[in-house]
């Protein structure tokens, strides 16, 4: 997937008459987005983002694919997650795929990669706590308040949890 992304980004530059070298990084210019559309301009700062972020970068690539999806081309996002989630990859990469999706508003797709992170980190008091205020947010006060006393077991002096709690219950979503 990396290599196909990788092709059309050198494709756009090339065309776009920016001309990469071989070997030569990949960097954004002017002329990658000025005079262009918006669409086209972010789409084409996206493709070097991706190019830039490597096959090791799978915290940037979320980034790009983050946007790609709350930007509007969520094919686009959604085949970036998938890469990082059918290869190897961390648990943190699951968490935050999740994060994008309970941003979208998707909660659908957010709450069992949240559960499938903290099935395999359930000594993760922050992740407790920023996904029970989702759970909260969600209308799901019982398991809401389950997970903030299991975090608050493993960590009770952790002012970003604290918040997470207090927003849930006003209803404010956890910020990142």
């Amino acid at each position: 997937m990396t290599k196909r992304f990788t092709a059309a980004a050198a494709a756009v530059l090339f065309v776009a008459g920016i001309g990469v070298g071989y070997g030569a990084k990949l960097r954004p210019t002017p002329a990658t987005y000025q005079n262009k559309a918006p669409a086209d301009a972010g789409k084409a700062l996206l493709e070097l983002a991706l190019v830039q972020s490597g096959k090791n970068g799978s915290w940037e690539r979320i980034g790009a694919g983050r946007v790609y999806y709350l930007g509007g081309m969520k094919a686009e996002g959604q085949a970036v997650f998938d890469a990082i989630l059918n290869g190897k990859h961390e648990d943190s990469d699951v968490y935050r795929i999740a994060r994008v999706y309970a941003e979208a508003g998707e909660w659908d797709k957010a709450k069992p990669l949240f559960d499938r992170f903290l099935a395999a980190n359930p000594e993760d008091a922050k992740g407790l706590a920023e996904v029970g205020a989702y759970y909260m947010l969600h209308g799901d006060r019982a398991t809401a308040e389950n997970m903030f006393a299991r975090a608050l077991e493993l960590e009770s002096d952790d002012p970003w949890m604290s918040e997470h709690m207090a927003g849930a219950y006003l209803g404010v979503r956890p910020q990142e």
